[in-house]
């Protein structure tokens, strides 16, 4: 039977300790209402002199996610974003990796789908309204191509399966 899927079920994972050895994920969710991951898709059009409909190719994606956070000192994002913008981080500075999760699909020993991407930071704004909680709004845009493979929540482990790895 086919069923709907809870945005519960598709989780972003920041590793907020990229400068170290071992990665240290976190979950991108608290203060966080709202998250999509914009593909970016970079298109061709052409008209063919024998045809009189046009032809689009997708040529290649270019993927960020633009996201608003709600400031909340103590989560492990907030305070790694937050800390690339105190800094105002760039170039290397700013970058990090992230794993899209598949929590709804299939779970092998604890590990679901998963794919590995390098991102680059920016900040685009901080502060808010008065009487109003303080928000953080950054794009995370990932940079060349994804590793696919596989990601434990519990362990938060990445196991790159497949090209790429």
């Amino acid at each position: 039977m086919a069923g709907k899927i809870k945005r519960s079920l598709f989780a972003i994972f920041l590793n907020t300790a990229p400068s170290t050895e071992t990665a240290a994920y976190a979950l991108m969710g608290q203060g966080i209402t709202s998250q999509k991951v914009d593909y970016g898709p970079e298109t061709s059009d052409e008209t063919y002199v024998s045809e009189d409909s046009g032809t689009t190719d997708v040529e290649s994606y270019k993927p960020k996610i633009s996201t608003q956070q709600t400031a909340i000192q103590g989560d492990a994002v907030f305070d790694y974003v937050d800390g690339l913008r105190q800094k105002r981080a760039v170039m290397g500075d700013a970058r990090s990796d992230i794993v899209l999760v598949n929590l709804y699909g299939t779970e092998a020993t604890g590990a679901y789908p998963a794919e590995k991407n390098a991102v680059s930071i920016q900040i685009d704004d901080f502060g808010g309204d008065g009487g109003k909680s303080v928000e953080i709004n950054y794009t995370v845009n990932m940079v060349g191509d994804p590793v696919k493979g596989t990601f434990n929540p519990s362990t938060k482990t990445f196991t790159a399966t497949g090209t790429g790895a």
